[in-house]
């Protein structure tokens, strides 16, 4: 055998050796064996080719090991490999936590919400009469002033109700006078009446006054009999003038009560016919449609030879008179006080901004207010948080044209 080959043999041998012996069982009460310890003196152990499970498991790190040490060798490789990149990543999250602090600190004094919109009062124009449109004075969208004239009803048959009327008054006027005439002269027959009256009392007195003078003389027998039956005849007769008289001074005087009565009732004739009057020229002005307030003419419906009748309407204005509707929720409200400053961004004009100011907060969340309130004492009540709608006017009218509904981001200042 030559050497090379005694020596490859002997190299082999020795790492047989240590394999065993690194596979071996480990015990405290074993002795120490040295390496060059004859294999044949040892002994008796497990073949670790027996075993090979253990043996991988016993070579092979855990897989938790593995992973630590793979991403921190990960790291650092990265590190070296990419230090520029690494140092920016850092000082990226740096800036962002920096940044997230700055804008907690900077969010917290203001209080904003999308659901908000451009809300207004706007004017149902409808006509307070029937008849036939013969006019529209406007278009869709159009401008108009207060006084400005919409459209026109057929007004002939509310014309022919003012001269009714006006024929009435001028009826019942002539009734009126016509009384007052017959009342005074009443008046005069009463006073003609009086007078008789006073004439025939005189007469009955000369008369009373006569027949008791023949008539002491007829019993003294200074006087004859006939002159004092005349004298009693006299005195009849004007008692029964006087009788006459004033039961016509009576009549007279019922008579002007009568007249005074029938004055009463056309005087009250006379006020309706006037209110019949108003009326009818109340209902001719309300065949001219007019604008109430200054806006913006929408929902155009009306057309000529259509027919307009009460309570239909025919078109809208929308004042130029609006504000912001905005529906906070409940725990946004703690700080918001009326008058704190607003910040009012309109999505239509690219996110432009108005300034503004809280004008009220209502009284109640909107559910409270809505056509069915929700009842939450039936046993199924799941708490929401409650919205509450925040009144905010424009601090200036916007140069832009605004309608109601329009989205908005309202943003208040309720910390300075």
């Amino acid at each position: 055998m030559s050497s090379a080959d005694v020596g490859s043999s002997t190299s082999a041998e020795a790492v047989r050796r240590g394999r065993s012996f690194e596979n071996r069982p480990k015990n405290t009460s074993d002795p120490v064996i040295a390496e060059d310890h004859d294999v044949s003196s040892e002994k008796p152990q497990a073949n670790p080719e027996a075993n090979p499970e253990s043996r991988k498991a016993d070579r092979e790190p855990s897989e938790t090991d593995q992973s630590q040490d793979q991403g921190s060798k990960g790291i650092k490789g990265a590190y070296r490999k990419h230090p520029i990149a690494m140092v920016v990543c850092l000082g990226l999250i740096v800036v962002g936590v920096i940044a997230g602090i700055a804008w907690y600190l900077h969010a917290r004094h203001y209080e904003s919400t999308d659901d908000a919109f451009i809300d207004g009062r706007p004017v149902l124009v409808s006509p307070e009469v029937t008849g036939s449109i013969i006019s529209v004075n406007v278009t869709d969208n159009q401008v108009v002033k207060k006084g400005d004239l919409l459209a026109t009803i057929d007004a002939r048959n509310y014309k022919a109700a003012v001269d009714q009327a006006d024929a009435q008054i001028r009826q019942n006027e002539a009734t009126e006078k016509n009384l007052e005439a017959q009342i005074a002269g009443q008046k005069a027959q009463v006073d003609q009446a009086t007078q008789q009256v006073t004439e025939a009392a005189s007469a009955l007195k000369f008369a009373t006054d006569e027949n008791t003078r023949y008539q002491d003389l007829v019993q003294k027998g200074a006087g004859t009999v006939q002159r004092a039956q005349q004298a009693s005849s006299d005195f009849n007769g004007k008692q029964a003038a006087l009788d006459a008289a004033t039961a016509a001074k009576v009549s007279a005087e019922r008579q002007i009560d009568v007249l005074n009565a029938q004055k009463v009732g056309a005087a009250a004739q006379l006020d309706q016919s006037k209110a019949q009057k108003d009326r009818a020229d109340a209902d001719l002005q309300r065949t001219e449609l007019r604008a109430t307030v200054d806006g913006r003419v929408t929902k155009l419906t009306g057309a000529v030879g259509a027919l307009a009748t009460p309570g239909q309407a025919i078109m809208i204005v929308v004042p130029l008179d609006i504000w912001v509707t905005a529906n906070f929720k409940e725990s946004q409200l703690a700080d918001m006080r009326v008058g704190q400053p607003v910040d009012i961004r309109i999505d239509a004009f690219g996110g432009r901004n108005f300034p503004g100011q809280v004008n009220s907060v209502q009284a109640g969340s909107g559910t409270a207010f809505s056509l069915l309130p929700a009842e939450n004492a039936t046993g199924n009540y799941v708490k929401v948080v409650q919205r509450v709608p925040v009144k905010i006017t424009f601090n200036q009218r916007p140069d832009v044209e605004l309608g109601p509904g329009m989205s908005v981001v309202p943003t208040v200042t309720v910390r300075p």
